[in-house]
């Protein structure tokens, strides 16, 4: 019987472990698409960590609110002597919009007395709400002026070198290093100020809780 050699098998195509990278690269790609357009699903959807994890959204925790505060065109303000106590008056101050505005950033008002103090006057620590006051439309909300300390004691009326004087306005703020709006004071103007001792309450929901400092 004649010799008759074994078939050869033919050998595998060499692109094979081209095509095999090109599939594991289109894969990877595929699941970063996905994880991408997850990521665009706002509360519903999945983000996408840096180590690759994709992570429910509303198990985040939530950004804070930003479009409730209150903006100076959204308010008017009214400030007056108190005919009782002479070193204290009220500033008080009307939501005249038409949307729900809170005081959440800037819990207190930032008012500038004369030029000698550099920066707006302290808040009173212990005035502070357990929640920050937040305006409905024709809502008011109320802070205490301690004009000047009182007589007797360090820069009072009647201390030596006392540094109080009359003022008819004052600047009111409700955001840091911003210009402050001039507001006028009502009833008994003016006012007898010493910016070095004088302070001021946190926003309160009414006079009464005002008159409490």
């Amino acid at each position: 019987m004649p010799f008759r050699p074994a078939p050869v098998s033919p050998s595998p195509p060499r692109c094979a472990p081209a095509v095999r990278r090109a599939r594991t690269v289109a894969a990877a790609l595929t699941a970063a698409a996905a994880l991408a357009l997850a990521a665009c699903h706002d509360g519903t959807g999945y983000r996408a960590e840096a180590d690759g994890r994709a992570v429910p959204v509303q198990a985040l925790p939530p950004a804070p609110a930003t479009g409730d505060a209150c903006t100076p065109e959204m308010l008017r303000f009214h400030a007056g002597a108190e005919p009782h106590h002479p070193r204290r008056m009220l500033l008080a101050v009307t939501n005249i919009s038409d949307h729900l505005c809170t005081f959440a950033a800037q819990p207190y008002p930032l008012l500038h007395f004369g030029d000698r103090r550099p920066g707006p006057l302290p808040p009173l620590p212990y005035s502070r709400p357990p929640a920050p006051v937040a305006l409905p439309p024709a809502g008011t909300a109320y802070a205490a002026v301690i004009t000047a300390a009182a007589p007797g004691g360090p820069g009072g009326r009647s201390a030596p070198h006392s540094t109080a004087e009359k003022m008819s306005q004052f600047g009111v703020a409700l955001i840091a290093r911003t210009t402050p709006a001039q507001i006028g004071v009502d009833g008994r103007a003016p006012v007898r100020v010493n910016p070095e001792t004088a302070a001021v309450t946190y926003w309160q929901r009414s006079p009464a809780a005002a008159a409490r400092w």
